[in-house]
């Protein structure tokens, strides 16, 4: 395509799911309009500087726009709520409800815990699917730093995650406890 409004529409209905769906993990639905609306800007002001790898650069844009609207507290507490949302099972009544709360509530915790590079880390690499090579691009780190991060990261969500469910067996046994007493 030598037409640069054909090969802008092309990378737009491409990778504008992806692009707006990384931003919606960060900020509420008006908030990732506009910044998703100045990531593809950005890439048509650049359209004829644009890598071969092009969603990497792209969620970079993203990262860099969305550094510029919120501050890091708020955006951690914004990401930990959409993965809480996005993961809720609604119509299924075949398993336990209550057992399910409790396994859901320690992974919120567990991810709550965890600190907002971390968390990026973790969600490039299992939720996009990310190389590192990609991964680090879109962080702005080595690759190296970037394999430590998410070594690390995946170290601390499992301790916080043994944490969690022991604090859980504790309560789940002193219930049991309490309830054989009383009967």
């Amino acid at each position: 395509m030598d037409d640069p409004q054909e090969r802008f529409t092309a990378l737009y209905d491409r990778y504008y799911r992806s692009v707006m769906g990384y931003v919606l993990l960060r900020v509420e639905q008006g908030v990732a309009e506009d910044v998703c609306s100045e990531t593809f800007l950005v890439a048509w002001r650049r359209l004829d500087e644009l890598p071969e790898q092009v969603l990497p650069w792209l969620l970079g844009v993203a990262r860099n726009m969305l550094a510029k609207q919120r501050e890091v507290r708020y955006r951690r507490k914004a990401l930990v709520d959409r993965i809480a949302a996005l993961t809720t099972e609604r119509d299924q009544v075949v398993w336990d409800v209550a057992e399910h709360v409790v396994d859901r509530e320690q992974a919120i915790s567990a991810l709550r815990a965890l600190r907002e590079k971390d968390l990026e880390a973790m969600i490039l690499a299992t939720w996009y699917g990310l190389a590192p090579e990609q991964a680090a691009s879109v962080m702005g780190c080595s690759v190296r730093a970037f394999n430590v991060r998410l070594h690390r990261a995946r170290k601390r969500l499992t301790a916080r995650l043994r944490q969690e469910t022991g604090a859980a067996r504790r309560t789940v046994r002193g219930a049991h406890r309490r309830f054989a007493e009383e009967s």
